[in-house]
This record gives C-alpha cells, sequence and structure tokens, in this order.
C-alpha cells in the first residue's frame, strides 16, 4: 500500500455497503488516511467489528448505523442519524449494490427490482439529500460505485448493467453540474472484484468473472485517489480501461453478442 490518501483527514465520511467487499476497503483506506467514518449496512455485527478496529488501530471516530436500502426510507434515516450526532458528511460514498445472474424472464421480479432500488433509486435519494449542504459549504466530494458494465448492454446480468450504466451516467452528469460550487463528484468504475459480490450475484463459476480480478484495496484506492484529483469517472485496471475504450470502435451489437456469450449460464444437466 502507498502512502495513506489524507485528502479527508478530519473530516467525516458515509460509506454505504460497508460491511464487505469495496465498501469495507474504502473505510480502511480513509481511516488510514485519518478520515472519521459514519459506515452503513445491513450487517450490524460486522459494521461493529470493522468501526471498533478502525477506531482503535488508525485514531479515528467511527460510527456505526444498520439500514437496509431496499428500503426506500433508509436513506432519511441515514440523514437523520447523522443529524443527530451533529456531524456534517464532507464525503458521500455511495458504494451498496447487488448483482443477479441468470436469465431474465424467468428471474425473481422482486430481487430486480429491489436492485433497482439499491442500486439506483439510494443513490440519487442519498446524493439529493446531502448534497445541498456540501453546496452550501461550498465544498464536499461524491463518490458513486458503477462497474465496466456501465459501458455496453451485458445479457443474463441485464438489469445489474443497466443499473450502472445510470449510476455512471448520473455521477457524470453531476459532476459537471456542481463542479461551480466547489463540490466533487466521481463515478468508480471497477472490472471483475475479489469479493462477496459474485458469490451473491450467482455469477462466481462464470469463467468471465474470474478472468483478472482485482483487489478490493486496489479498486477503492483507484476511486479515491481519482475523486481526490476531480475526475468525474475512472476505470480501475489498465486491461479494464483498455476493454471499455475498444468497444467505441466496434458496433454495439457485436458488443452485446459477445458479452451474452461470456455470461450465458452453464446449460443445465
Amino acid at each position: 500500500m502507498g502512502k495513506p490518501i489524507a485528502a479527508w483527514q478530519r473530516k467525516w465520511a458515509l460509506v454505504t455497503g460497508a460491511s464487505a467487499g469495496i465498501g469495507k476497503a474504502l473505510a480502511e483506506e480513509l481511516a488510514a488516511g485519518g478520515t472519521n467514518l459514519v459506515l452503513t449496512a445491513r450487517r450490524r455485527e460486522r459494521l461493529e467489528d470493522l468501526a471498533r478496529t478502525l477506531s482503535t488501530t488508525r485514531k479515528i471516530k467511527a460510527e456505526v448505523f444498520v439500514a437496509d436500502l431496499a428500503d426506500p426510507a433508509s436513506p432519511e434515516k441515514i440523514l437523520a442519524f447523522t443529524r443527530d450526532k451533529n456531524i456534517h458528511i464532507d464525503l458521500l460514498i455511495n458504494n451498496a449494490g447487488f448483482g443477479a445472474h441468470g436469465e431474465f424472464a424467468t428471474s425473481n421480479r422482486a430481487r430486480q427490482l429491489e436492485m433497482v432500488q439499491v442500486n439506483c433509486a439510494a443513490v440519487v435519494n442519498l446524493t439529493h439529500l446531502f448534497l445541498p449542504a456540501m453546496i452550501e459549504r461550498k465544498s464536499g466530494d461524491i463518490l458513486i460505485l458503477a462497474s465496466t458494465a456501465s459501458f455496453q448492454a451485458v445479457p443474463y446480468i441485464t438489469v445489474y448493467a443497466a443499473t450502472k450504466a445510470f449510476d455512471l451516467s448520473f455521477a457524470e452528469g453531476l459532476a459537471e453540474e456542481v463542479k461551480p460550487h466547489g463540490v466533487r463528484v466521481c463515478g468508480l468504475c471497477p472490472g471483475s472484484t475479489e469479493s462477496e459480490f459474485l458469490v451473491v450475484a450467482n455469477q462466481s463459476q462464470l469463467p468471465a468473472s474470474n478472468r483478472s480480478r482485482e483487489t478490493a484495496e486496489k479498486v477503492a484506492r483507484t476511486g479515491l485517489e481519482a475523486l481526490a484529483a476531480g475526475k468525474s469517472y475512472v476505470i480501475s485496471g489498465a486491461g479494464n480501461y483498455l476493454g471499455a475504450q475498444a468497444q467505441r470502435l466496434v458496433p454495439r451489437r457485436v458488443v452485446t453478442s459477445i458479452a451474452a456469450k461470456m455470461f450465458r449460464p452453464p446449460a443445465k444437466t
């Protein structure tokens, strides 16, 4: 690990989905740089363990708020929690999200709609709740987790890819909107990453998901460095960057056809 990122030293960051994977890595990276944390996710025990560890080893303040962003009421509860604690969020990290792999027509409809709620609606809601105070202070930062799936349709993770296209477009548009107010926004686009995500999405056995996985720590650092540098988006990993850029030279239908072959579920025996 390189030099700690101290851009938010002694400031407060809110990290959603902080109990595992990239969210946990983001919390750890920020704590190493002296950032105080509000950690939120569904799993209390994991959050409390992480908060205890980081506050002890990094000498920062860490608060925990258990919330499920599939519940549309959760964002306002998170805001109320920070206000009750008199915490001003300088860095909002919209990390929470999940995917689901398989044929859309036979998928669980409630689960697909829940994915849209967590990956898109909660991101919009939290951002809209915390952004006005940043604009008023003329400073603040927002990191939104998108994906390399943001750049093309991906059959068999069709809804997930669509939600991540939304996240990236939202991040880039908002970044330009709020730049005059001293607020920075960045969309972080990781590719396949070592985390629980693939297991939850039921795609850990796919060859397409096992190629060149990056560590969550590498992805987290890439995102924070890009945000601190004022970039509106960043693709983590040179191979992922080249892949995303190369797609622009190929007809969209061809790209989608190739993605379908990569992500098609194994034939049932």
